[in-house]
């Protein structure tokens, strides 16, 4: 009963032409038949002046819209006196209303998941161990913050706890839960598992992930996509056909009833709904993929991409220097690399992350560090129980050991030099690997209608083409700035064009592009903000997702406007034939509505491209 009410607070108008179709069909059975007409003549003689004020608004402002059908229809069953016809003609167009929220909850559930999770309150620890409850925006960085289990991470925050376990599936698409360690960051929108843990907060709320990814869902909530303005493109014409048919129906039958039999079969509800139903089922698709679309507009282009642009670091790369191989001198292999590792925890250099992931990763135990200092735009410098370790360019360490080598590095890569005391014990090479999908994915591309795939990038040609070559990319500009990529991008041919990019450089060539897809997982801020696409997980493969899901979004939108406009006009052809009464004519157009609406949540589904891709365990580093 609660629910009923409800609805009908939602949607008066409904609720209104129920009680008066049901009130009339009384009074008609009770004999009083001319004052059922007057009751129901009245009532939707008000609808058709609501609808006439709020079309001739519309037209003010150079919008001719699919109502003047409704309206026309309304009009002629009343006068021809067809007045139970004209009754399920308001309830059809109201009743299109309730239909569409319907239609688009369900496809919203993806998008709709997120806002509701969206964490509004946090747990704080105070300096005397005590937990206040705080709003989530006045989380401040540094804050001790406990997470119950089950409840999500309110902020971007560094697990304290030994480890936590998470469902990081809402952001990135991975459906088993993560274990991150004391020290690792967890994202924000991650969800706790069975154990209480304790992080700190690394960022306020508005700069968290979370909160980012919100913002985007929002956007994307309240875009319309170009192909419902296409819909709306069908007015004119379909109008013109539709007052067509009936006039000459009702010319050639001598008989006005026949132009209110052929009208009410062409009240445009599926045009009206089943496109944007479509667009917003892709968009949820899409967030379960873990790709955020900000709009239809997206949507429509990511299907028609005919020419791609990547940027290298961060999106063909893992963006993340690794160990690649090592040169002990007088030490052996892990000897070189624990002292290395037990220095640069220390460093914030971005290579620093790479030497002690290798180090972890080999089950190393490190020497003792007793102090440290970090000399900028040389290394670091630290004291051990084993002696001072220096770890950093080559000048650097030649001072500390004069007997240090140089090597020869191939494209793409960089040595980090390591003495002790003042004996150089060899170096470390670091690379940026290529992503494992890269090549898979970019062949998918290039295997559904784009015929164009070129690398975009700051680095220097030699790095550039090296790693083209490997993913299967033959068009290379390097050497690059921001404003080139822009001129690049908008010179690209065909059209339209997709770029994408993860840096904060890489956000005006994500506007310029016809579709800018940012790589969101670790990319910046700028760059999601700027593009039209962000891909949630730290992988390339949602690319080909958001290709394919737009694809098949576009189809089945201009499948359901084909739908009503091809119905409608078969309906209305045999409607001249007077085979269909006006009444019946409207309700067949009811389940005409129905069935475009169901076409239309075809959306939700569709196959997602299969990228296979082998992923081998990580090799024994190289020892030369």
């Amino acid at each position: 009963m609660a629910k009923a009410q409800e609805f009908f607070k939602r949607y008066p108008v409904v609720g209104m032409a129920l009680l008066v179709g049901l009130v009339g069909l009384g009074v008609y059975f009770s004999g009083q038949h001319l004052a059922a007409q007057i009751l129901i003549t009245v009532f939707v003689g008000a609808f058709c002046l609501w609808t006439a004020i709020d079309m001739i608004r519309d037209m003010i402002h150079g919008h001719f819209g699919l109502d003047i059908l409704a309206l026309v229809a309304m009009v002629s069953t009343l006068v021809v006196g067809e007045y139970w016809a004209s009754i399920v003609i308001v309830l059809m167009l109201s009743g299109g209303e309730a239909l569409e929220d319907f239609a688009a909850n369900r496809a919203q559930k993806e998008l709709t998941s997120l806002l509701d999770r969206s964490p509004s309150e946090a747990h704080r620890i105070t300096a005397a161990g005590e937990t206040e409850d705080i709003p989530v925006d006045q989380v401040a960085t540094g804050d001790l913050l406990l997470v119950r289990p089950a409840e999500v991470v309110p902020v971007d925050a560094e697990v304290v706890s030994p480890e936590g376990i998470f469902d990081q599936s809402s952001l990135t698409g991975e459906s088993l839960p993560v274990t991150i360690a004391a020290g690792d960051e967890v994202p924000s929108g991650s969800i706790n598992g069975a154990e209480a843990v304790t992080v700190r907060a690394l960022r306020i709320s508005a700069d968290s992930q979370y909160q980012q990814i919100i913002r985007l869902v929002q956007e994307a909530q309240n875009s319309k996509a170009p192909v419902v303005r296409l819909a709306d493109r069908f007015a004119v014409p379909f109008t013109i056909i539709s007052l067509l048919i009936a006039g000459v129906a009702w010319w050639i039958s001598g008989d006005p009833v026949r132009f209110a039999e052929v009208l009410v079969l062409a009240t445009p509800c599926p045009l009206l709904i089943a496109a944007p139903v479509a667009f917003m089922g892709g968009m949820s698709r899409a967030a379960k993929a873990g790709v955020v679309v900000k709009g239809g507009a997206a949507l429509e282009q990511g299907a028609r991409i005919k020419s791609v642009a990547m940027d290298k670091t961060g999106t063909i790369t893992e963006g993340t220097p690794t160990v690649l191989a090592l040169h002990p001198v007088e030490v052996d292999a892990d000897e070189l690399l624990s002292l290395a590792a037990a220095a640069e925890q220390y460093s914030t250099h971005v290579l620093a992350e790479g030497i002690r992931s290798a180090a972890a990763d080999a089950n190393l135990s490190l020497p003792e560090v007793h102090s440290a200092r970090e000399i900028p735009a040389a290394g670091v410098e630290a004291q051990s129980n084993q002696g001072t370790i220096r770890v950093g360019q080559y000048d650097f360490i030649a001072e500390a050991a004069p007997t240090t080598a140089p090597v020869t590095l191939k494209a793409g890569e960089v040595a980090t030099y390591v003495s002790l005391d003042d004996r150089f014990i060899g170096t470390l090479i670091l690379g940026d690997h290529i992503r494992p999908e890269a090549k898979a994915v970019i062949a998918w591309l290039k295997a559904h209608e784009v015929d164009e795939v070129a690398m975009l990038t700051g680095d220097s040609g030699i790095a550039a083409h090296d790693v083209a070559a490997e993913v299967g990319i033959t068009t290379v500009y390097a050497s690059l700035k921001p404003a080139d990529k822009v001129r690049l991008v908008k010179e690209q041919q065909p059209k339209p064009t997709l770029m994408v990019g993860d840096g904060i450089n890489d956000a005006p060539v994500l506007a310029a592009a016809n579709v800018g897809v940012a790589m969101g997982a670790k990319g910046a801020t700028a760059a999601g903000e700027a593009a039209d696409t962000v891909i949630l997980k730290d992988s390339l493969t949602p690319l080909a997702y958001f290709i394919a899901i737009s694809k098949h979004t576009l189809k089945v939108a201009l499948g359901a406007v084909w739908l009503g406009v091809i119905a409608s006009v078969v309906l209305m052809l045999i409607a001249t034939t007077g085979v269909i009464p006006a009444v019946i004519g409207a309700l067949i157009q009811e389940v005409l509505d129905l069935a475009a609406i169901l076409f239309a949540l075809r959306a939700l589904g569709g196959e997602l491209p299969e990228i296979t891709v082998a992923s081998p365990a990580r090799q024994r580093l190289a020892v030369q």
